[in-house]
Formats: structure tokens, sequence, C-alpha cells
């Protein structure tokens, strides 16, 4: 292993100054910085991870808490671009990522605040989980940094996507086009699918319509199979209360309400305009191009990974704070004018 001291001889300097240089202080030139450093690298020097943690009390590793119960993973489209936004966010900044695994915890009969502290992480980011776990609520309150997407808790920090606003954004376009029966199919119970569902009714409401209970359907997120069995209901209503335009959770959901209109030989938007939400990339790749809502995964990444390293480097000066992400509106072509 290459040393300070075989560093400071090929750079003709004392091993005080490699360290200032390595340590990025500000106390040695920038020129003279680049030099020791360009040199460190093509030596192969690389730090010791013991003696970092010993000198700044920080092991340099960050928890992501993932625990998706459709077992989709990190292949769902969303979260998958949100993790890799946060992960190369905190890499720049020289962390490292492990995700804490559910299942392990199970096993070993270890909670996920024992889990966090047993790995020494110096902050935590909950990606996906349900946020009314108890020991999702342990580890939130407890002295670990924090920051969560899409939900809410007290004296902590959060990421959120705008779903009230790309709702009304949405609602507000389709009604535009003349539709007056507007169905929705929205997501399991959740802090999302709460504002979705609040600003569906209040901007529908500000229009004058009250959405009846037989246009209201429930499907897991990023489940085509239910949505496409919901669908199937809606579309079996008589002619004259059927909606003539249907919300999905998301746009993967969306792909079996489109399956499901096309086999009951609907055109879509000739007969029944669908409309997804999350704007991923294969939902512009449909036919026809999906009208859905942008969510910006890449913000939704990056301002997590700097919030947290700000709560980790800066605990004295950096408060939790609610961090709105914008979203805006795909006009695709699958929600066209009414036709009655």
């Amino acid at each position: 292993m290459i040393s300070m001291k075989e560093i400071a001889a090929e750079c003709g300097v004392s091993v005080a100054t490699v360290s200032k240089a390595l340590g990025d202080r500000d106390d040695i030139s920038a020129e003279r910085k680049s030099q020791i450093r360009k040199k460190a690298r093509e030596m192969g020097y690389l730090p010791n991870a013991a003696a970092q943690s010993l000198k700044t009390h920080r092991s340099y590793n960050i928890g992501v808490l993932f625990v998706e119960e459709a077992h989709s993973g990190i292949t769902h489209d969303y979260y998958s671009f949100i993790l890799e936004s946060f992960k190369n966010t905190i890499e720049e900044k020289g962390y490292d990522l492990t995700f804490i695994n559910a299942q392990k915890k199970q096993n070993n009969h270890m909670s996920y605040i024992e889990h966090c502290r047993y790995r020494g992480f110096d902050g935590v980011f909950t990606a996906c989980v349900n946020f009314y776990d108890p020991q999702v609520i342990e580890l939130v309150q407890s002295e670990i940094p924090i920051v969560t997407v899409d939900h809410v808790f007290e004296n902590r920090t959060a990421v959120i996507s705008d779903n009230a606003g790309g709702m009304i954004e949405l609602v507000k376009y389709i009604y535009s086009l003349g539709h007056r029966r507007i169905a929705y199919i929205h997501g399991r119970p959740s802090a999302v699918t709460s504002k979705r569902l609040t600003a569906f009714h209040k901007t529908l409401g500000e229009y004058g319509i009250e959405v009846p209970d037989i246009y209201l359907k429930e499907a897991d997120y990023r489940d085509s199979k239910k949505t496409a069995a919901e669908m199937k209901e809606l579309m079996e209503l008589p002619e004259d209360i059927r909606p003539t335009c249907v919300l999905c959770p998301d746009d993967f959901a969306a792909f079996g309400a489109i399956s499901t209109a096309r086999s009951m030989g609907l055109s879509i938007p000739g007969d029944i305009s669908i409309a997804g939400y999350d704007g991923i990339q294969a939902a512009s790749r449909m036919d026809p191009p999906l009208t859905t809502i942008f969510q910006d995964t890449l913000s939704i990444g990056k301002k997590s990974g700097e919030s947290l390293i700000r709560l980790i480097e800066a605990p004295k000066i950096t408060a939790a704070e609610q961090i709105l992400i914008e979203t805006h509106l795909v006009k695709g072509r699958s929600v066209g004018p009414v036709n009655l």
C-alpha cells in the first residue's frame, strides 16, 4: 500500500503538505494541491477508511431503506431513476451507498435502527417503504440523519414530488377537452394517493362535478393486471354513464387499462381516453403515446443526496425542510376530445 511518505518523496514536499493536499485543506495552493493529488492517483494511493473514520467520526456510508411491496425492486422506473441520481450525488462527495435489507432484518431479528447503528451509517435515505411501519417510525425518531421521499415526518427533511399540482394540471387538461365523466383507478392508500385523490376531487368540484363512487377504483401502483380488471368493470358500465376518460395509478399500470380497452374493441382515444402518471420513458413510445404527468426523478434524487449530506456534515446549521419538486404535463395522444 502506498503511503503519504512515499508520495511526499516523489513530490519533493513534506508529509504534512501531502496530508493537507489530500485532506483538501485551504492552507495550501490550489496548484500544489492538484499536483500532489494527481501524483497520488498515479501511484495508486487509497486513503485508509478506518483512519478516515477515526479522524472525521464518519463512516462515509449511507443506508438506503427500500422495501417495495410490489416486489418490482429497483426495476421500478420511478424509484430506480431517483436512486441512480441519489447515488451519483453522494458518490461525488465521497460517500458509499448500502441497502438496508429487510429480509436480513427479519432473519437476524435486527431492527432497522439496530442495523443502521451496527453498520455505522452516517445517514439514511428512505426511498420506498411503508412509512407507518413501527420499525420505520423508530428509525425516523432516532438520532441518525434521514431524508424521506414523498412522505413528511415532523422535524425531518422530505423531498416531495408535487403530486397535488400534477393531478390538478392533468384534470384541468382533461376537462378542457370536454370530458365530464372522468374515472380514477387510484393507488393503494398512502400519502401520495391521498394528495392525488384530494386534488382530483377538489379540481372537479370547482367545475361543479361530483365524482360518483362507481368511478373510483383501487389498484396497487405498477399493477397492470389489477388495473386491467378495474378498467374492464368501468367499460362494462351502461354506455350513457360509462366514463369517457380513465386516470390510472401510474404509467406502468396504464398498460393494463389500454390492453383491456383494446381487447373490448375500443379505440384510444376515439372511444375512451386514458391517462397515466410518472412520465416513464416507455410511456412516450406507446401507440398512442401516453398522456401523463412527468415527475422529475433526477431532481428528487439530487436534492435528497445534497440535503442528507448537509444534515451529516453541518448539522448545527442545517434545519429540517420540505423540498417540493415541480411536475409537468406531457400531452400524449391517449387523451383526446370527448366523443359522445
